[in-house]
């Protein structure tokens, strides 16, 4: 290859990669030992596969406003001590438009019991005071999000005859949402639900606020080395 053509071709090369589009940020808070691909992982315990090392009811966390595109959190809401305020730091750590993506066990569950660090009993209007239209305690927190969506799964029996689908039907046809009320309010005691899937959408005023200014103990931040190649 003749160096005019090694120049083109870098330049080629050059030109895909400003052009790709930059990787989406995303954090996986209490990532234990199965933290998310691609994610960087947070968890108050150093065993973990956690590249930063906090505790999620310790609050501000170790990052800039509007920091992630997406945060996420797998089996975690449920043993926090201030699920309000952890909520209010996933806004202000998430861009707005971003997402925060919840998986908890409905408070049905029968597993529920079985794990004494729980703290927490949703269903699927737990965030609904932190939503603009379906608010009925709206001052509990100026924060808001636009829910996206809320997805029950239940028992094998109860998913094959048919009752997960009508209970999530509001998904396509938000007409159907009394399907999940009734659910909620008179049949999940016989018909348990097992896991509520959260996605909340983060809305944020236009109008630029004061960044929140984090100081965490450097002890707090934990740096993985990179691997040899």
């Amino acid at each position: 290859m003749t160096a005019e053509n090694a120049l083109s071709k870098s330049s080629a090369d050059a030109g895909v990669s400003a052009s790709a589009p930059a990787k989406p940020r995303i954090l996986d808070i209490g990532c234990g030992r199965n933290k998310m691909t691609g994610a960087l992982g947070m968890d108050m315990n150093p065993k973990t596969d956690a590249d930063v090392i906090h505790d999620l009811n310790s609050f501000p966390y170790p990052f800039e406003d509007s920091e992630f595109d997406l945060v996420v959190g797998h089996h975690i809401i449920e043993h926090v001590t201030d699920p309000l305020g952890v909520m209010k730091e996933l806004h202000r750590i998430t861009r707005p438009g971003g997402h925060v993506r919840l998986v908890t066990p409905h408070w049905t569950n029968p597993d529920w019991a079985s794990d004494l660090t729980h703290r927490n009993h949703l269903n699927s209007y737990s965030f609904h005071d932190l939503t603009e239209d379906r608010a009925v305690f709206p001052f509990y927190t100026d924060v808001r999000f636009r829910q996206i969506q809320v997805r029950v799964t239940v028992a094998k029996l109860w998913k094959w005859i048919g009752v997960e689908g009508l209970i999530n039907l509001d998904h396509r046809f938000p007409g159907f949402r009394f399907f999940r009320r009734f659910w909620e309010f008179y049949l999940n005691a016989i018909m348990r639900g097992k896991e509520i899937q959260f996605e909340l959408e983060v809305i944020k005023d236009a109008t630029p606020k004061a960044s929140t200014t984090v100081s965490t103990p450097a002890k707090e931040k934990t740096v993985v080395p990179a691997k040899a190649e």
